[in-house]
């Protein structure tokens, strides 16, 4: 049998695939992980490239968006690399969305937030190709609509890491 990096995958679900390849005997996004050396999401989790960092545990990462939607907006993604949420195996759904639960419920106190908005996007639209949920802070009247998501940006580091401090220090108390 080749080594899972030296074939070409079809990073399709294999629930989703067709009977041209079948499924892989191993488990493919280990395997897959391992082949990964351009995700900027996974030098995130690994610890190689900057970002905000608000919850960390051993199922997911959870950091501020760099071109937030509004600032808060926090992104939650699991460790291992899965590219949708098809790819992600169904024990780890629950735990990847407890901890969205835990994002989206702290941003009221740590924003002055009404509630937020969480967005999950497969493939179209997704800017990262690694699993991510957007947990975007929101307040009536804030002028979001449909999905069109205008950007904006902190103003410097320092307001990152007062927005990511704030939402941290209601992550790790709870």
């Amino acid at each position: 049998m080749d080594p899972p990096c030296s074939r070409r995958w079809d990073l399709r679900h294999p629930r989703l695939a067709g009977p041209a390849e079948p499924a892989p005997r191993w488990p493919a996004p280990v395997y897959y992980r391992a082949c990964v050396t351009d995700c900027r999401f996974c030098d995130i989790v690994a610890g190689t490239a900057p970002a905000q960092i608000v919850l960390a545990d051993d199922i997911a990462v959870a950091f501020l968006d760099a071109r937030p939607v509004f600032k808060g907006h926090t992104l939650v993604v699991p460790r291992a690399h899965y590219v949708t949420l098809a790819d992600l195996p169904a024990d780890l759904v629950g735990p990847l969305f407890t901890r969205v639960q835990r994002v989206s419920a702290a941003m009221p106190a740590a924003f002055g937030a009404q509630g937020s908005f969480v967005a999950e996007n497969n493939v179209v639209s997704q800017s990262v190709p690694h699993l991510h949920v957007h947990v975007v802070p929101r307040t009536k009247g804030d002028g979001l609509r449909g999905f069109f998501w205008p950007r904006t940006r902190y103003a410097d580091e320092a307001e990152a890491e007062d927005y990511a401090r704030r939402l941290r220090k209601l992550l790790t108390t709870a």
